[in-house]
C-alpha cells in the first residue's frame, strides 16, 4: 500500500487567503477554464514525493521533525504562469523574499530523500504558490488579462517556522490534505 504525499509549507495567515482568493475569483470571473486551489489547500511545495510505500512513512516523518533551519520572512508577490503567459497551464504567487531560505531547505532535503532512494527532482525548485490550473484555453485572452493586471500585486508575508509531510487523498471534489509530520516550530525545540 502507498501514500500520495508532499512536504511542504502552508499559508496560514487568513488576511494572505482572503488577498489570493480575491485573485481566484478574479481568475474565474474571466470564464476561463481554471480549477483554483481550495483555500485550506493553499501551500507552497518543497517537494512532492508521489506514491511513497507505507514502510517509509516513518523515516520521511523523522526527516521532517528533524529539519533545522532559523525562522524566516516569506513576502508572497506577484502573480505568474508555468509555462508562460502565452500558454498558461498554471497559474503561481511568487515570491520576494525567503527564496533563499527555501531553497536551502529544499537542498538538504533533497539530499536525504535521494539516500531514502528518492529519484532527484528533475525540474529544480522554483518556490511558488500554485493558485489555480488552467484546463483548456477557453477565454484564455481574458485570463491573461487578467493576470498582467497581477502581475506586481503585493499579498502579504508571514514568518516560515514549520515544515509539514502531508498525505494527499484525490477525491472527486479535489484533493485532502492532511499532516503526517511537522518540524519543530521556533522555540519548542
Amino acid at each position: 500500500m502507498s501514500v500520495r504525499c508532499f512536504i511542504s509549507v502552508d499559508v496560514d495567515d487568513p488576511v494572505i487567503l482572503d488577498e489570493l482568493v480575491s485573485v481566484q475569483a478574479a481568475l474565474k470571473g474571466t470564464g476561463a477554464d481554471v480549477k483554483c486551489v481550495e483555500r485550506e489547500n493553499i501551500h507552497l511545495t518543497l517537494r512532492f514525493l508521489s506514491d511513497v510505500r507505507q514502510g517509509l512513512l516513518g523515516q520521511l516523518s523523522n526527516l521532517v521533525e528533524e529539519a533545522e533551519f532559523d525562522p524566516f520572512r516569506m513576502e508572497l508577490r506577484g502573480i505568474g504562469a508555468f509555462p508562460n503567459l502565452r500558454r498558461p497551464r498554471v497559474v503561481w504567487v511568487g515570491l520576494t523574499e525567503g527564496a533563499d531560505e527555501l531553497s536551502r531547505i529544499f537542498n538538504d532535503l533533497e539530499a536525504d530523500l535521494t539516500e531514502l532512494g528518492f529519484r532527484p527532482e528533475s525540474r529544480g525548485f522554483s518556490p511558488h504558490i500554485t493558485l489555480a490550473r488552467v484546463r483548456s484555453g477557453r477565454r484564455r485572452a481574458q485570463l491573461v488579462e487578467q493576470l498582467m493586471m497581477h502581475a506586481d500585486d503585493g499579498f502579504g508575508g508571514s514568518l516560515v517556522e514549520s515544515i509539514r509531510l502531508k498525505k494527499s487523498v484525490l477525491t472527486p471534489k479535489g484533493p485532502i490534505y492532511s499532516i503526517i509530520a511537522e518540524s519543530p516550530t521556533a522555540g519548542s525545540t
